[in-house]
């Protein structure tokens, strides 16, 4: 059997394992949803900051694997090129920042 949609091979390792997306959506309470995103290394589909890195720690713990390895690729894919852009999987920019945030002080 062959893991076309997932990266690293996390699909085949989880299953080799024993372990199915629901076990470990039980024991993390992360949605089959965000963990199916981890496998087939679609990290757009995760929640921002935090919650993505916390989210694929909590997989790879789930799964025993190095999850250095599965955040650097989270890294690499989503770290942006330039300040407040990022590149998406075709190689377009598109900005990702927060907007212009203005505070008045003494007003």
């Amino acid at each position: 059997m062959t893991d076309d949609n997932s990266v690293l091979g996390l699909a085949t390792v989880r299953r080799n394992r024993g372990i199915s997306l629901q076990q470990i959506s039980d024991s993390t309470k992360i949605g089959i949803r965000a963990l199916e995103a981890i496998e087939q290394g679609e990290f757009r589909k995760l929640p921002g900051g935090i919650y993505a890195t916390s989210y694929i720690r909590q997989y790879a713990r789930a799964i025993d694997y190095d999850e250095g390895v599965i955040l650097a690729l989270y890294f690499r894919q989503t770290t942006p090129g330039e300040a407040g852009l990022a590149r998406t999987a075709d190689g377009k920019s598109t900005y990702r920042g927060w907007g212009a945030a203005t505070t008045v002080i003494g007003s």
